[in-house]
């Protein structure tokens, strides 16, 4: 199971905005039912996506700055941030099919293996 990071106001850039993949972050609080419900969706996205996708957790009450900087008004939130492009983001719970087609992950899958003949 791969394990998935923890970003604060202090290491939020280093771990999102100066990574060289593309970052998944789970704008969240501990006391949001909805971003209870979504968490077991990241994790199977972490999963499925190790090594070409990361997925980092933000907890808004601990991390203001950052929900500032983003303007985050809701959680759960969901955003996509790629290498040199602008973030994009969904609001509220989403299964992994979903994010998947949000964020056009499937480019990032790893290729099936072929069968041995």
């Amino acid at each position: 199971m791969v394990e998935i990071k923890h970003a604060t106001d202090e290491t939020f850039e280093e771990l999102v905005l100066n990574a060289d993949h593309p970052v998944v972050v789970d704008f969240w609080a501990a006391w949001c039912g909805p971003c209870k419900m979504v968490a077991p969706e990241l994790e199977k996205l972490a999963n499925k996506y190790e090594g070409a996708v990361e997925v980092v957790k933000v907890d808004v009450d601990a991390n203001p700055s950052i929900s500032r900087a983003f303007n985050i008004m809701s959680i759960p939130t969901i955003a996509f941030f790629r290498p040199g492009k602008q973030p994009m983001g969904v609001i509220g719970f989403r299964p992994l099919e979903q994010l998947e087609q949000q964020f056009g992950l499937a480019q990032f899958a790893a290729p099936k293996a072929q069968p041995s003949a």
